[in-house]
């Protein structure tokens, strides 16, 4: 019983992994919403780690981080320096630091939501109050670390790069958390939500860890 659940875990994860992929190489990963985009790169992340638990969410976390890492690279913008080690602009650089941008905030999107997620259950929560919590956790965990990362790691380069002076980066990385980050914990929340009771007797034997 314990391989067969173990097998059905993996058999997930490799799914999830796959709609990764998708999302990172279509539009589907970024939603317009008026003049904004709403990324979706973080919600196979947070259903992985809802249905399977944080350990889950933690590997698809870091995948979405390597897939950010890969992009930044093969498809650079300006400020691909602050994703990948392995690009530059001009005198601007991407080093360790670029990784653990692109990484850490990724891999804690499914740490955090699944540790919600079982607090919650064994708090005895409604589950769909503890399955929408982690998604709005996930999400500004994700959200609010990668622009925290930015503004610790290369807050005078990214502000150079945007045209901004350094003083007011902060107020427009509050304004990008108020923004977007908002408009993508709804986004998640919705959608996670949605998809996650539209697959829910497809979990059956995998028990949330």
């Amino acid at each position: 019983m314990k391989n067969k659940m173990q097998t059905r875990r993996m058999a997930l994860l490799g799914i999830f992994i796959g709609f990764e992929l998708v999302l990172m190489l279509t539009p589907l990963g970024y939603i317009p919403i008026g003049p904004l985009k709403a990324t979706t790169l973080h919600i196979p992340v947070i259903l992985i780690a809802v249905a399977c638990g944080w350990k889950e969410g933690a590997v698809l976390g870091a995948v979405f981080g390597l897939t950010s890492v890969v992009m930044n690279t093969l498809t650079p913008t300006p400020v691909s320096f602050v994703f990948t080690p392995f690009y530059s602009f001009g005198e601007l650089h991407g080093n360790f630091n670029s990784l653990l941008v692109a990484l850490v905030p990724r891999i804690l999107i499914g740490v955090s939501s699944g540790l919600v997620m079982l607090g919650l259950k064994k708090l005895k929560i409604n589950e769909n109050i503890a399955v929408a919590a982690a998604a709005i956790i996930g999400s500004l965990c994700n959200t609010v670390l990668v622009l925290a990362g930015i503004y610790i790691f290369f807050g005078p380069a990214y502000a150079a790069v945007k045209g901004i002076a350094y003083d007011a980066l902060m107020g427009v990385i509050w304004g990008t958390i108020t923004t977007n980050g908002i408009l993508e914990a709804i986004l998640a929340l919705i959608l996670v939500s949605a998809i996650y009771k539209a697959i829910k007797p497809l979990l059956k034997g995998v028990s949330h860890a």
